[in-house]
């Protein structure tokens, strides 16, 4: 069976976009407006080089809220995933979860419900596990939220946390409960894969 690192998107692989007229802080929803955070491709290819299947896990609840449409996160995760190609990093599946439980105005109705896939419930992980023929014991959830190491908890698999220094609200979860607390975690991907990867 395969060993998977999953990876969450925003704030993990790539920056939030930062309008700087209005202040206002968005996911990306065009390919233009992708860019990939310092050692993200470094990681990435440093658990593709120790024999990890990669894979993609992401909530993106805007088609929901009516912020933007389905066709748009599509269109972003396929450009992600043709740019990591081109760095030398294959993604070999995605899982995007767009519903929302209350949406919002405009939102597409059809996504308004509480559902299983969306983190920290872990059905996308679930799904990519099924879809890969991973190990659970030795696959990994990577991501930068809490919301990630409770999918990881939730689907069996070990939890990776990018811990930027400057994100104090997650520094409980350094030493935090058992079911918060990640198995490892780093200030970027790079920083993340050594500490999983090193030797010993």
């Amino acid at each position: 069976m395969n060993q998977i690192a999953i990876f969450d998107r925003d704030g993990t692989i790539v920056d939030v976009v930062r309008d700087e007229e209005t202040g206002a802080v968005t996911v990306a929803f065009h390919p233009d407006q992708l860019r990939l955070l310092p050692g993200a491709v470094e990681g990435m290819r440093a658990f593709a080089e120790a024999g990890y299947v990669l894979a993609m896990a992401t909530n993106q609840p805007a088609p929901a809220k009516g912020q933007f449409s389905a066709n748009a996160v599509r269109r972003t995760n396929d450009a992600l995933v043709a740019r990591l190609l081109k760095e030398g990093v294959a993604i070999a599946a995605v899982e995007a979860c767009m519903h929302h439980p209350e949406g919002g105005p405009g939102g597409d109705p059809s996504l308004v419900r509480a559902c299983d896939c969306r983190k920290p419930r872990g059905g996308m992980l679930d799904a990519l596990v099924a879809r890969l023929g991973a190990d659970r014991s030795r696959s990994w959830m990577l991501g930068d939220s809490v919301s990630d190491v409770q999918a990881a908890r939730a689907a069996g698999l070990r939890a990776g946390l990018v811990f930027a220094t400057s994100r104090c609200e997650l520094c409980p979860l350094r030493g935090g409960p058992p079911g918060l607390a990640p198995d490892a975690h780093g200030a970027t991907l790079a920083e993340l894969a050594r500490a999983i990867l090193r030797p010993g």
